[in-house]
């Protein structure tokens, strides 16, 4: 099967500072692919250059067999591609129901608010509050349901477990297992390879910009060594 995601020596800069080298990584349509890493490798970095957000990029970057270079930042979410950033990002003086509303749609197979609210129940009991009286947890379900009324085929997570309760977490782990069901394709940013290891079907392991080795979920036991010396735990 082709890959959705196409990239390969992809290169990225901060201003004059170099920070991804090289990075090769393909990703099919309905996967679930964690990117792995201590904190500073490029991670981040990874997803805001696949969304646009950093410009001074080079190499090949395909979505749905179109090159990505070339797409203005503001065009990019239109062919399908949603980013949930690790701060969520959310409208804090706009109520739950107003921040589902405001992102259009690019696509007729995006979520109904009655399926998000079905997907997530916490944000129907508050879907009148503003977005400053949601716990965190509450905060990161809006960042993802948002974008999932949207349409896109794939979305972005940055670290959606990072600073949770572990029961959050748990329910977090279940809808991204209910959006594989639904044949959404996620590329998710990690540092907790156990929640990762619920929902992945493969990992990518980066350190200094550069993407180490891949492997599949299979084999996560057997790369313990590897991990644990990579990202220092």
């Amino acid at each position: 099967m082709a890959a959705l995601l196409d990239i390969r020596d992809l290169n990225a800069w901060y201003g004059e500072s170099h920070v991804l080298h090289g990075v090769n990584m393909q990703i099919r349509e309905g996967e679930t692919v964690t990117l792995l890493g201590r904190n500073g490798v490029g991670k981040t970095t990874t997803l805001r250059t696949i969304m646009g957000i950093i410009r001074q990029r080079k190499g090949t970057l395909r979505f749905a067999d179109r090159d990505m270079l070339p797409v203005p930042l503001h065009k990019t979410a239109r062919h399908g591609l949603g980013f949930v950033p690790e701060e969520r990002g959310i409208f804090a003086s706009l109520s739950v129901m107003e921040n589902l509303l405001l992102p259009p749609q690019i696509a007729k197979n995006g979520m109904s608010v009655d399926e998000i609210f079905e997907l997530f129940p916490n944000l129907h009991e508050r879907r009148n509050s503003s977005g400053t009286k949601l716990s965190g947890g509450e905060q990161q379900m809006l960042a993802i349901a948002r974008i999932l009324r949207t349409g896109v085929r794939m979305l972005l997570l940055d670290e959606p477990t990072e600073g949770l309760a572990p029961v959050i977490v748990q329910r977090i782990g279940d809808v991204l297992i209910r959006l594989k069901e639904r044949g959404i394709t996620v590329l998710l940013v990690e540092q907790n390879f156990r929640f990762a290891s619920r929902v992945a079907d493969r990992f990518y392991l980066m350190d200094h910009g550069q993407i180490q080795s891949e492997f599949p979920v299979s084999e996560l036991g057997q790369r313990m060594d590897e991990l644990h010396k990579v990202l220092g735990v």
